[in-house]
């Protein structure tokens, strides 16, 4: 325990004196201030109720987004490793939406649905879609064959043969496409409000970048990875070593 936590927290206070030494050495305050520096109008923004407000309005996005691509991806990534037809059919499907970029699906999201909140958080969701269904996939192709004879011969429900036999088995592959899906949805997310929303961090940071505010553009920056890293330390990586135990991981 005491390895888990000294040592992010060592190798985030070797980050921090990275960006005190660059600072130093640029020696320019509006290229890149020092961390002191961000303390006061950091303190300014959450006495006045802006950035929690914002900050609020980007994680809503990121845990509508995060829910719809993971149920999505569940369901679409356990038929295709199940039903070689099945991915015969979509495989195609999934081939195109890998390699469609991000900007691409979030402006005709934006054209087609318009500058609204379901536009930004299909956008969103059809990014990261094809991404779980990709990793859930290999977990359904790698689910135990002698699991799924036995529970054929004691002739279990589908309900528990899901929740006793092949939800166990893809409980690791869930949790890694959890963790890398929520890093890449905040990014996206933070792209859609830039480019078309009227709060949010994205929204705020696109503000202080058309003021040159390199500051306040670090402050909503750095607020949003403060929370991500909270999520990710305190629920996700905790949830993945107990997905992992019964193998012995």
């Amino acid at each position: 325990m005491t390895g888990r936590i000294g040592v992010p927290a060592v190798s985030l206070a070797s980050l921090l004196l990275v960006w005190v030494v660059a600072a130093a050495l640029t020696a320019d305050p509006q290229i890149l201030p020092q961390p002191g520096a961000l303390v006061a109008p950091f303190l300014a923004e959450m006495s006045a109720g802006t950035l929690p407000y914002h900050l609020g309005r980007t994680l809503l996005r990121v845990l509508w987004a995060f829910a719809l691509a993971m149920g999505t991806g569940l369901v679409l990534g356990l038929l295709m490793g199940r039903s070689a037809r099945v991915n015969l059919w979509l495989d195609p499907w999934l081939v195109v939406f890998l390699n469609l970029p991000a900007l691409v699906l979030i402006v005709l999201c934006y054209l087609w649905i318009g500058l609204n909140e379901t536009a930004a958080i299909i956008a969103v969701t059809l990014n990261k879609i094809p991404n779980v269904t990709t990793v859930i996939r290999e977990g359904a192709r790698a689910l135990s064959p002698d699991l799924d004879a036995m529970a054929k011969v004691y002739r279990m429900p589908l309900g528990a043969r899901l929740r006793h036999v092949i939800l166990p088995q893809l409980a690791p592959f869930i949790a890694a496409a959890a963790r890398s899906g929520i890093a890449v949805i905040w990014k996206i997310v933070l792209v859609v409000e830039f480019l078309g929303r009227s709060n949010g961090i994205g929204f705020q940071i696109h503000l202080y970048f058309q003021l040159f505010d390199v500051g306040m553009v670090l402050i909503y920056a750095l607020s949003f990875i403060a929370v991500m890293l909270a999520f990710e330390w305190l629920f996700l990586q905790p949830w993945e070593r107990r997905a992992r135990r019964w193998r012995g991981a």
